[in-house]
């Protein structure tokens, strides 16, 4: 045989041979980092889950949250656990969560508030984008512009003249620094051209207590929380956050058509999970939150709170999650709302 003929096929014998080695390497590197996500997928939920609500029981979250659970507990025929975490604006439970295990098995439920802190408070730990996964969008809804009946006003125009005439007299309660409330008011009065006093509580809760028993002049609260008193005439609405009209209040204006022209505050309530978290295992928890919430009976629920389902896959929310802290981002900072 030709040497030089011999000399080629055993080099692409060797080849071959080698390629093989490094197919076969390569085959069980890629399988060893997918298989305990795919293991994990297959077995999830082995254990109780728990829903972490970053504020004091009785705010706008928690409601919606223990929907969410008993859709969970029922899906997975595991326990699904609510666990307040309050402070500071509710950076403390989300800390929390940024910081568990990646397994699916600690969760956060939260509002708009969850892009809003990042901007006005200098030691946040946690990035909103790169720091969470999104699980699902839960509940969306506008905030309403409420005002003790003691007030003498009955519209935005009427508000925003007494406001004027007496600069940081009328005090506006929020459920912390960095709450959606909160930057709903900065907003208004930014936009208003007027001035206010901020009087900041320990959860949403606490501070729609205060505005209801007088001890403060107006709130922005969420719609769920205003809802049962607005009939009882213990409080008054002068118009809703969002660029349409609530489907639930068509009677009641939105602040930009009321006075304060481009005004808008969408709020929602997301369901998130520590970076990192096995792609299927978020795909199993969208599917079935989206199944449990599109049920009649949590429908129903939904539409007594005066919320909307928004719904949508794991990687919309996320977008929607990027778009919302880019937007506040560049809001907070152009009305200088910084954590005092």
């Amino acid at each position: 045989m030709n040497s030089r003929l011999f000399d080629s096929s055993l080099h692409a014998s060797h080849c071959a041979r080698a390629l093989s080695i490094w197919t076969k390497r390569a085959l069980v590197a890629t399988l060893t980092v997918l298989l305990p996500g795919i293991a994990s997928a297959q077995t999830y939920p082995a254990k109780p889950l728990r829903i972490v609500v970053p504020f004091q029981a009785g705010g706008s979250v928690e409601p919606v949250a223990r929907l969410v659970a008993q859709k969970l507990i029922a899906a997975y025929g595991r326990p699904v656990v609510i666990e307040n975490r309050p402070g500071a604006g509710g950076m403390t439970g989300t800390e929390y969560v940024a910081k568990s295990p990646a397994d699916g098995y600690t969760l956060l439920a939260t509002p708009s508030a969850f892009v809003m802190n990042a901007a006005i408070y200098n030691n946040v730990s946690y990035d909103p984008v790169k720091d969470f996964d999104a699980v699902a969008n839960l509940a969306a809804y506008p905030l309403l512009l409420t005002v003790h009946p003691s007030l003498p006003v009955r519209s935005v125009k009427e508000l925003v003249a007494l406001a004027k005439a007496q600069p940081r007299k009328l005090d506006y309660s929020s459920g912390g620094v960095g709450t959606s409330n909160h930057v709903a008011a900065e907003l208004f009065g930014y936009q208003a051209g007027v001035q206010l006093n901020h009087i900041p509580y320990k959860g949403g809760g606490p501070a729609f207590t205060a505005m209801v028993a007088g001890e403060v002049q107006l709130m922005f609260p969420a719609m769920q929380t205003a809802m049962p008193l607005l009939k009882s005439g213990k409080l008054r609405v002068l118009g809703v956050s969002t660029a349409k009209r609530s489907p639930f209040f068509p009677a009641v204006p939105t602040i930009a058509e009321a006075g304060i022209p481009g005004y808008e505050v969408n709020s929602w309530t997301a369901l998130f999970a520590p970076a990192g978290t096995p792609a299927a295992v978020l795909k199993s928890l969208n599917a079935e939150v989206e199944k449990g919430l599109k049920q009649p009976d949590a429908l129903e629920f939904l539409e007594k709170q005066g919320l909307e389902h928004p719904g949508g896959t794991p990687e919309e929310v996320a977008s929607m999650i990027r778009t919302e802290n880019a937007k506040w981002t560049k809001v907070i900072r152009t009305m200088g709302i910084r954590a005092q």
